[in-house]
């Protein structure tokens, strides 16, 4: 069942809700992907909140991490990468570029080595794009496939099917109260 089915029967009984209960998704992330979420619970708030991830101004911070093969070019600097990248609709794929080629968008993103393992590294990735499979994308481009991602380059899937990727953080101002929120998710596949 998808989750925001489960989420609409969760308040649909907590709160006692007749008829259709409204959820709107404010945060989603790829099936493979694990982390966190937003709903929003009224259509003002995911009005607001829908503006806010646009605008990318500062209001909210995501924070991701990746699995990716240990590349020793990596460790101890903050790596800034910025392509083209062109979405392929029917493949359901995107493809990154070094310059600027037809139809396509720009995309940013940095990331830090955050722990090295023997063949891995766990890299903290942070988007200043919102692209389509833009980490995944990016990092497979510069010969970093996201562990488990076979569609962007891994030898091997996972067990499950997931990839290596993880919402682990996300802040935003509340759209309503105007305080800052803070979500964390555990990260679900470290390593010893």
């Amino acid at each position: 069942m998808p989750l925001v089915n489960l989420l609409k029967a969760y308040i649909k009984d907590k709160y006692a809700k007749p008829g259709e209960v409204f959820l709107g998704v404010a945060h989603r992330i790829d099936r493979p992907v694990s982390g966190v979420c937003v709903f929003a619970r009224t259509s003002k708030a995911l009005s607001r909140l829908n503006d806010m991830f646009a605008r990318r101004d500062g209001e909210v911070r995501k924070s991701y991490v990746a699995l990716v093969p240990r590349d020793e070019r990596f460790v101890g600097v903050n790596t800034c990468l910025e392509h083209w990248i062109v979405r392929n609709e029917r493949l359901n794929k995107s493809f990154a570029y070094d310059t600027q080629v037809p139809d396509s968008k720009f995309a940013s993103l940095d990331f830090d080595v955050i722990h090295l393992y023997d063949r891995w590294m766990l890299l903290e990735v942070h988007l200043h794009t919102g692209r389509h499979h833009q980490i995944r994308c990016q990092l497979a481009h510069i010969g970093l496939p996201i562990r488990g991602d076979l569609k962007y380059g891994a030898k091997r899937s996972m067990p499950d099917g997931s990839i290596c990727l993880h919402a682990n953080r996300l802040a935003f101002v509340h759209p309503v109260r105007q305080e800052m929120m803070t979500f964390e998710a555990p990260v679900p596949f470290m390593l010893e």
